[in-house]
């Protein structure tokens, strides 16, 4: 009898395709509340997950649930403590997405550099304004500030060192191995925002990096500098930045992510036109989309043909078993 995978969202046909090949049945789910998702399992021993909360009820009521794979590299929408008290492995596509969070994270220093959003409010209206009295700066000689480098941190790096001459600094204390010339690793997470232009957050949301940008933070930043986010809206404590950009402690901020998703039209961020925001699209192109179903896919088989998956979340690691 086939092996079925429950995918709560539609995955790649790419990602689809592998499966079947190898014999396995994919079960497209009904919805992603907790009760669909509890009644499709019925019968599944994998799931590839997208943006679905899976939730210790979830896995409670799927006994025969052995592994999940997260259609991307974040993985806080699935319950990590619940999963292993019901020995169930979490996988996820680590570095499918890396080049296009990479791209989206240049994309939003470059709109925050231009003005970009208060030019487009009033060039319409008023063309001589937009073009000449809007402040516009150059990404060139700037100072990126990194905090992380994993897949993405790292190709972030390259991207601006080599495409823009930025100079660019990092504090990541997990970090292992040999620190490429075009990279400063600072030993203090405080140097990052003292000295840089741009603030680019490249972490996991965890108990210790939730909450971890926040006033002293922005008080640290120079007034002239941008903060960017592309990785998880928790990570930043919003009204603090919602202050300090009042307070012109800060000039801006890129943000691909909000603490709310999907947001909350009230939330001020959006009107103000030196914040750039937009709804978590940096792993949303097609090449990323590809990359991921099929590392999924990969990961569920290997798993089932007793050989450890090669993205087994950090939590996880050196727990695999069949």
């Amino acid at each position: 009898m086939a092996i079925r995978v429950l995918t709560p969202q539609a995955i790649q046909p790419e990602g689809e395709a592998y499966l079947r090949q190898r014999g396995y049945e994919v079960v497209m789910g009904s919805g992603v509340t907790e009760e669909e998702i509890i009644r499709d399992l019925a019968g599944c021993e994998a799931m590839i997950v997208r943006t679905a909360k899976i939730t210790e009820k979830i896995l409670a009521a799927a006994p025969e649930l052995k592994v999940i794979a997260r259609h991307g590299a974040g993985y806080d929408n699935i319950d990590i403590k619940a999963a292993r008290e019901h020995n169930v492995l979490v996988l996820n596509a680590g570095g499918a997405n890396a080049v296009s969070v990479a791209e989206v994270a240049i994309f939003y220093m470059l709109c925050c550099a231009r003005n970009f959003k208060a030019v487009q409010a009033h060039y319409i209206e008023n063309y001589n304004f937009a073009k000449r009295k809007i402040p516009q700066t150059e990404l060139n000689g700037k100072v990126l500030g990194l905090i992380g480098i994993g897949n993405i941190g790292r190709l972030v790096a390259q991207k601006a060192a080599f495409g823009f001459d930025m100079k660019v600094i990092a504090y990541d204390p997990f970090f292992r191995g040999e620190v490429p010339d075009y990279l400063e690793l600072v030993p203090n997470r405080e140097d990052v925002f003292v000295r840089s232009d741009y603030v680019s957050l490249h972490v996991p949301a965890t108990k210790e990096t939730v909450g971890s940008v926040g006033e002293k933070e922005f008080k640290l930043m120079k007034p002239t500098a941008f903060l960017i986010n592309t990785s998880r809206g928790s990570i930043v404590n919003e009204p603090a930045l919602i202050a300090a950009i009042k307070n012109r402690e800060i000039a801006g901020a890129g943000l691909d992510v909000l603490a709310q998703e999907p947001l909350d039209p009230k939330n001020e961020l959006l009107s103000m036109e030196n914040v750039v925001s937009a709804p978590h699209i940096g792993g949303m192109t097609a090449e990323a989309a590809t990359r991921s179903s099929i590392e999924c896919a990969e990961g569920v088989c290997d798993f089932f043909a007793g050989q450890a998956p090669k993205h087994i979340i950090p939590e996880m690691r050196g727990w695999f078993r069949k």
